[in-house]
């Protein structure tokens, strides 16, 4: 009986993805372990492997199709003595599985499931009844239903096959809030002239505003929509506090030319941020309290120190994670952060590399900024704000007047997991830490 290839889950909260590229044709042979095709997530673009030998008997979805649903399928894998007839009834077009009870008795085909999906699951379709017409939407898509009372039953799903998706429900919800938000300032507008668009207004109404204007409509891609999903989730869920400390950098500075120097041979350099990292690395197991996540409806205390470093790329962001970075030399910090950061550019990370962690750096001195205040990442406890050095005058602990390269840091705060005083300890050891660097070497 032939099999259905199905599109993966590369990560946890993966709902859909682009079939970025295939890597066989129709009527290859593949063996367990041959790479089929290349996925593209918001985060990474991943080859995954077949786990089953056969005979590609039909790709179902082409190369470059966005939006993909996770368990739909995508390719037919034939079995011996089985023909590409047997597969003319399959779908020919990505779209989200049947239900449970349907795929029992409607699918010609039984599944395999790929070796680098480790989190495949059925998406949930659960039924509600509505004129006897069963409605199809993600887990996400009924969740954000019932918190801004919008009846599925009268929305029309764009997901696949009609499955209602997070989209729909913001759609719905931006037309009842802009409806209600327009009506109540009818009067005021039309006596004042302004124009004036809700933040929850959707882009019909926006568009608007500025149809006399010239400008240049830009398409969300993935990484964006979810860059924008998660840290609007941040900041309204997210209780954010902020501290701030500023680290003078001369020993720092001269100690990192010093080590620069005698790592010429291995052609290693450190950079600043290789002793934030370890820094923030030791601070954590210093103070491990602050150690920690929050979990929903607990909090989870690490003994390893796995920090997340932001790196910018192209049309986004990533933080890969340094995984027990308190117990690795700041040589090998550097050189494992200057590979992630190069394929974190190119989009090669693995999911796990990317995943995790406990605490974030979000260094931006490199730009020039003085200061600024990062976006907590969830679940993380905490993130560091990284400043530029610059040369200030200072008053020094004789009292006389000097000159200092300082560093400002702003460490952004979780307070359902990290209070006032405890934030604060991790701070001031953090800024021990990188005003003393010789000492994180013992």
């Amino acid at each position: 009986m032939p099999i259905e290839i199905l599109m993966p889950a590369l990560s946890p909260t993966m709902e859909e993805g682009t079939l970025a590229k295939w890597l066989v044709k129709e009527g290859d042979a593949v063996a367990s372990g041959d790479l089929l095709a290349e996925i593209e997530t918001d985060k990474a673009t991943m080859e995954f492997e077949a786990v089953d030998e056969g005979i590609i008997g039909k790709l179902l979805v082409a190369e470059g199709t966005e939006n993909v649903a996770v368990n739909s399928a995508i390719a037919v894998l034939l079995e011996d003595g089985e023909s590409s007839s047997e597969v003319d009834a399959a779908p020919s077009a990505p779209a989200s599985p049947a239900p449970a009870a349907e795929a029992a008795t409607s699918s010609p085909a039984k599944s395999a499931t790929l070796a680098s999906s480790p989190a495949s699951a059925p998406p949930a379709a659960a039924d509600k009844a509505a004129e006897g017409v069963r409605i199809f939407a993600t887990p996400l898509a009924r969740k954000l239903a019932a918190q801004n009372n919008v009846d599925l039953t009268r929305l029309s799903g764009s997901g696949p096959r009609g499955r209602i998706v997070k989209a729909d429900i913001e759609a719905a919800g931006s037309a009842v809030s802009t409806d209600r938000t327009v009506a109540s300032m009818a009067s005021a507008a039309s006596t004042s002239g302004a124009a004036y668009a809700p933040q929850s207004a959707n882009f019909e109404t926006i568009s608007k505003l500025y149809a006399e204007r010239a400008y240049e409509e830009i398409s969300l891609d993935r990484m964006r929509k979810t860059i924008a999903a998660r840290l609007t989730e941040a900041k309204q869920t997210v209780p954010h506090f902020y501290l701030r400390r500023d680290v003078m950098l001369d020993n720092l500075l001269g100690f990192r030319g010093e080590m620069n120097a005698a790592l010429a041979e291995r052609d290693v350099k450190l950079s600043v941020n290789d002793f934030v990292i370890k820094a923030c690395a030791l601070a954590l197991t210093t103070v491990p309290t602050a150690n920690a996540i929050w979990a929903g409806d607990r909090i989870l205390q690490f003994t390893p120190a796995d920090i997340a470093v932001a790196v910018a790329i192209d049309g986004g962001l990533i933080t890969p994670v340094l995984k027990d970075a308190d117990q690795k030399s700041l040589s090998v910090l550097s050189t494992e952060m200057k590979d992630l950061a190069t394929r974190a550019k190119g989009r090669k990370l693995a999911p796990d590399e990317y995943q995790g962690g406990s605490f974030a750096i979000s260094n931006l001195g490199m730009f020039g900024i003085d200061n600024f205040d990062a976006v907590i990442n969830p679940p993380h406890g905490a993130i560091l704000a990284v400043g530029a050095g610059k040369k200030k005058p200072i008053v020094t602990a004789s009292g006389e007047l000097g000159v200092a390269t300082v560093m400002s840091l702003t460490l952004s705060v979780d307070h359902r997991v990290i209070d006032g005083a405890l934030g604060a300890e991790l701070l001031n050891v953090i800024v021990k830490n990188l005003e003393n660097p010789m000492a994180m070497l013992a």
